[in-house]
């Protein structure tokens, strides 16, 4: 059984006992995470497709780690101007295992 959640804007298709990175834009309760927003279930035979969300279905997650994300550059330029800026950026994830689909 898989399913398809979207959270920070980003889609993931998970399965029980997946271990994903997602912005921190969800919040845990206890160390619990729940995922409403399930675009996608499957059983292996039969496959739901909301739209757009499947009704009454749910990820339960739980948190494992606060991590951050990979470090990229970013670079701004203004040929002929003089004009050029170099930042970083790392974003803040949480690492979560799922533990069940609902549906």
């Amino acid at each position: 059984m898989y399913a398809v959640i979207e959270t920070g804007g980003k889609q993931y298709r998970v399965e029980t006992g997946d271990v994903i990175d997602v912005e921190r834009s969800v919040e845990p309760d206890d160390g619990r995470v729940r995922f409403e927003r399930v675009l996608m279930v499957s059983d292996g035979e039969e496959v739901t497709v909301g739209s757009p969300l499947v009704e009454g279905a749910e990820v339960h997650a739980t948190l494992v780690d606060e991590v951050r994300g990979p470090k990229i550059k970013v670079f701004k330029k203004k040929r002929r101007k003089g004009y050029k800026v170099t930042r970083g950026h790392r974003q803040e994830l949480f690492r979560v295992k799922i533990d069940a689909i609902e549906t």
